[in-house]
């Protein structure tokens, strides 16, 4: 019998295998514009200095972490404390799967518990397949930064997505 697949927050401990997922994908140049691959204490740092509606969610089969979700806050302003940025990374051998879609979905209720009203994610503008993946849990392409960052050698767009929960008034109060 198959291992059953969970998603777990992730603790300290994780901090290696979050940086091995996002590691992948810098190094593949595909889905971040960050250069430098990143260290277990880097990662786990981050986690230690998450605000309480801040997390890392880990998707699991058995033992084996397969990817993982990110909920950050979006700004330090207090005023944009309803709005945060969503990520997911898988590793590259489990790329579509649907895994990358139960991390989704479970970003997406884990933000509605925290009182998030506006989610945001920030993607290569010609990285059609995470656009499309996006776009069927609702988020909607707002803008495109033109050649902000520079990467693989050229000029790179970034478009920028949101999800906005028509549900989540702001009476909710932050955790």
């Amino acid at each position: 019998m198959p291992a059953r697949l969970t998603i777990r927050d992730a603790i300290p401990d994780d901090a290696r295998v979050i940086a091995e997922i996002y590691n992948e994908s810098i190094a593949a140049g595909d889905a971040t514009m960050d250069d430098e691959l990143k260290t277990a204490a880097e990662i786990r740092s981050q986690i230690q200095n998450f605000t309480k509606r801040e997390t890392f969610l880990l998707l699991q089969r058995g033992e084996s972490v397969l990817g993982w979700g990110v909920i950050k806050r979006f700004g330090e302003d207090p005023d944009y404390r309803f709005c945060c940025e969503t990520s997911v990374y898988l590793r590259h051998s489990e790329i579509r799967r649907g895994y990358g879609s139960r991390i989704k979905r479970a970003l997406i209720r884990r933000c509605r518990e925290y009182g998030y009203h506006h989610l945001t994610a920030r993607i290569f503008a010609s990285n059609r397949a995470s656009i499309g993946y996006n776009r069927r849990f609702g988020y909607e392409i707002v803008g495109i930064q033109k050649e902000i960052g520079f990467k693989n050698g050229r000029w790179q767009d970034i478009a920028i997505m949101q999800l906005v929960l028509e549900d989540v008034p702001p009476e909710i109060p932050p955790r």
